[in-house]
């Protein structure tokens, strides 16, 4: 028999994801069929107007061809046009809008950019899981700095915004060899939206040690309350900022896979390099659907209605919430939602899967509520590194962009919690 042929390093360390874990675990439930409140998808199609856009590009020969690797000239005209007034300076379409399959690849694409063996990179826990393996691909060194959780978290409902940045602890795990700090907001997993004394106070101690800041706001669409873009805050903080965006959340289509970073032409075009080179360019009928929905977004007030319509989904999970006296953190942005499940407590003789005897308590609950209510949801520890893991053992992660019959069977197996719930 032939030697197997090791793969890198890279790859073997990385294990399975939680999303691959969770969304099996759904399809083999017996609880059939799965509320599944857990992935980010959404679950119902994009608006009319973004597909047919799509459609009418397909049977356009100049849309079926390689997109320039910055992306369709009329996406990134739309993208400039949009962000323009939000920035409060003229983006130019040509040297400071990259165009990139979805906005992992766009954080992906500035990571392989600027980032060498050794360098370090500083995020914010709980951390989206990609930004990890991301950061770790071109052997750089993930540094984590807590967001620390809501002190009464346990008993009441709080705010997102109570999850606290210590300035102190960001300070600290700075070294020479800190290259970039990745901020989010509005944030996965909490929905905090970091407040402009927040983000001032992270882009100033960017400038004070050259380093370069990747704000991803992915979520940016769906703030309900006023929104701070950090490259707005100063120049100096500017020249130091790429900031991801995303059409598929801005427009519930995530399986299309559009992206952007936008940034000073001194950093873009190295991202542009990197981008060429990870995948030349991105899909370009869809990118056309998106120009176009832009237009359309722009003369109507579909942004407003789009916040307001996930605000209500929102609003319309939590009631079960308030119902069984779990509390949880109200997001102030996004469409996922953190749940405490300290009062939940799970039969001793339940027999959990061997795989999940070294995981946090989360994992059980997340396992317990898949198997036995059928509803599906992410347990909150796969954010925090390692041996930190424990400070949200009791949380559990819901994506709330479904449709609202989904979310009504959701709240109705959930009241079978009512028996495990001890107070």
């Amino acid at each position: 028999m032939a030697n197997i042929v090791k793969p890198a390093e890279r790859v073997l360390t990385q294990g399975t994801d939680v999303w691959s874990i969770i969304n099996n675990a759904a399809a083999n439930s017996p609880v059939q069929p799965i509320a599944n409140l857990g992935q980010g998808f959404f679950g119902y199609n994009p608006p009319a107007f973004i597909r047919e856009a799509a459609k009418q590009a397909i049977d356009r020969e100049d849309c079926n061809q390689y997109a320039s690797p910055k992306g369709r000239a009329s996406l990134r005209k739309a993208i400039a046009e949009s962000y323009s007034p939000l920035f409060g300076k003229d983006l130019n379409q040509d040297t400071e809008v990259l165009v990139t399959t979805g906005a992992n690849e766009g954080m992906l694409s500035a990571f392989m950019a600027f980032l060498d063996p050794g360098d370090e990179v500083i995020v914010f826990e709980p951390v989206f899981d990609q930004y990890i393996s991301n950061i770790e691909m071109p052997g750089a060194k993930v540094v984590y700095v807590s967001l620390l959780p809501p002190p009464n978290g346990t008993t009441h409902n709080t705010s997102a915004a109570d999850w606290r940045l210590d300035l102190d602890a960001l300070k600290r795990a700075i070294t020479p060899k800190t290259k970039m700090i990745v901020a989010n907001s509005p944030h996965n997993p909490t929905g905090k939206v970091f407040s402009r004394e927040e983000l001032l106070a992270i882009g100033e101690i960017c400038v004070q040690n050259n380093i370069l800041i990747l704000s991803d706001e992915v979520y940016d669409r769906m703030s309900y309350v006023p929104f701070t873009r950090i490259a707005t805050l100063s120049p100096e903080i500017a020249r130091l900022t790429l900031t991801v965006g995303s059409a598929g959340k801005s427009f519930w289509a995530t399986g299309w896979r559009v992206g952007w970073l936008i940034g000073p032409e001194h950093l873009i075009r190295y991202c542009t390099t990197a981008h060429t080179r990870i995948c030349y360019c991105g899909v370009s009928p869809l990118q056309e659907g998106f120009a176009i929905g832009f237009e359309h977004a722009s003369q109507s007030d579909f942004w407003e209605r789009s916040k307001n319509d996930m605000a209500l989904r929102m609003n319309t999970l939590n009631e079960v919430w308030d119902e069984l006296a779990l509390p949880y953190s109200k997001p102030d942005g996004g469409y996922l939602v953190l749940v405490n499940f300290a009062k939940v407590k799970l039969p001793e003789e339940y027999i959990f899967p061997p795989a999940l005897n070294d995981k946090p308590r989360d994992f059980k609950l997340a396992w317990f509520l898949i198997m036995e209510l059928g509803v599906a949801a992410i347990p909150t520890s796969v954010f925090f590194a390692d041996g930190s893991d424990h400070k949200v053992e009791d949380w559990l992660r819901f994506s709330v962009c479904r449709n609202f019959d989904v979310l009504e069977t959701a709240k109705s197996r959930l009241r079978g919690l009512r028996k495990y719930i001890q107070t």
